[in-house]
């Protein structure tokens, strides 16, 4: 079974899911920051692939983008680093970025590095549904790797049973139609996409992401969906007290809930 499909059969909620950039603080830092992740108790991890023209992500993990190409970041230095990453961390592992480094490594080169090195799932938010259906649904297939998609407020019903079809693991629920950032709470028109998205009935599990920042947050999250994924307060916490265990422990602690 994909170690997502076992964590969401083992775990009914407040799964707490940790996005950072790789190549970020440090070009040799993101297999450090991975197995730390897993010993202080994340769920799972999304790794994100640096790119240039981050059109979906505010300016924390833009930066944070910016900063890993300049250290040096890519996608064959970083499965190098990942290929001995399962001899240490059992939890779920995602790739997430943007299409466009992925086609110029080679989608079939892509994920077959993804199998080989432990992935379990892929994120692109800028993947067309259709495009996957027509021609990349079978590649991913064919190594194992679970496809997730996004939703937002502004995703028809119509669009969301499909994606409910197609989106392996879980659906990423983007809470707002804002880039990627840290906020203090959800408005009354985002409860409103959360219970209208809750009466629908999916069958695919979902994860609340963007805006998620505290254990506040965190918690009124896990009140609509299986959990949320944290990106910007996390990079925001490497900068300013790195990346070492303690830091890194004590930022899970302040946002888990009891």
């Amino acid at each position: 079974m994909n170690r997502i499909d076992q964590l969401f059969k083992d775990k009914p909620g407040n799964i707490l899911s940790l996005y950072f950039t790789a190549g970020h603080p440090a070009l040799n830092s993101t297999t450090g920051i991975i197995k730390t992740l897993a010993r202080a108790g994340a769920d799972m991890v999304e790794i994100g692939i640096p790119f240039s023209d981050p059109m979906a992500d505010g300016p924390v993990i833009q930066q944070s983008s910016d900063k890993a190409l300049k250290n040096g970041m890519s996608l064959s230095i970083l499965f190098r680093q990942l290929r001995d990453i399962r001899n240490e961390v059992t939890i779920p592992l995602l790739m997430m970025g943007y299409l466009n480094p992925v086609m110029q490594f080679g989608l079939d080169n892509f994920c077959r590095n993804c199998m080989e090195t432990g992935i379990d799932g892929v994120i692109l938010p800028d993947l067309p549904l259709d495009l996957y259906l027509e021609e990349y649904r079978e590649t991913m297939k064919k190594y194992e790797l679970h496809p997730v998609f996004l939703m937002s407020p502004q995703t028809d019903n119509d669009r969301i049973r499909l994606i409910d079809q197609t989106s392996g693991g879980f659906i990423y629920m983007v809470s707002s139609s804002s880039t990627t950032g840290t906020r203090d709470s959800f408005s009354p028109e985002q409860i409103g996409y959360f219970e209208r998205i809750n009466g629908m009935n999916l069958k695919t599990p979902r994860l609340i992401g963007f805006g998620i920042s505290s254990r506040e947050t965190f918690s009124m999250a896990c009140k609509y969906a299986r959990g949320a994924i944290i990106g910007s307060a996390f990079i925001k916490m490497l900068d300013s007290k790195g990346d070492d265990e303690a830091s890194i422990r004590s930022f899970i602690q302040s946002i888990r809930i009891g």
